[in-house]
């Protein structure tokens, strides 16, 4: 007595059905989803520590600095 079995969710469930039809609940369900899923892709960018991000000045390599074995001129000469 007072107690709420399942045949009264049942019951429930298809009043619910009959006043707002199965398409308007699974749109419902499809909002309550994406919900979800972007209330977790924001806790996951909240936890990301901000040491891991790349520093804002890349390493400069020096592409002008000579070869360690550089070809030895040719001497030109006239006889």
């Amino acid at each position: 007595m007072g107690g709420v079995s399942i045949w009264h969710w049942i019951v429930v469930g298809v009043i619910v059905m009959l006043l707002f039809g199965r398409g308007k609940v699974s749109e419902l369900m499809g909002d309550v989803a994406k919900g979800i899923k972007s209330f977790k892709k924001g806790m996951a960018e909240d936890e990301t520590p901000p040491a891991a991000q790349q520093p804002a000045d890349p390493k400069v390599i020096d592409h002008t600095a000579q070869t360690a074995n550089p070809q030895p001129a040719k001497a030109e000469t006239k006889a």
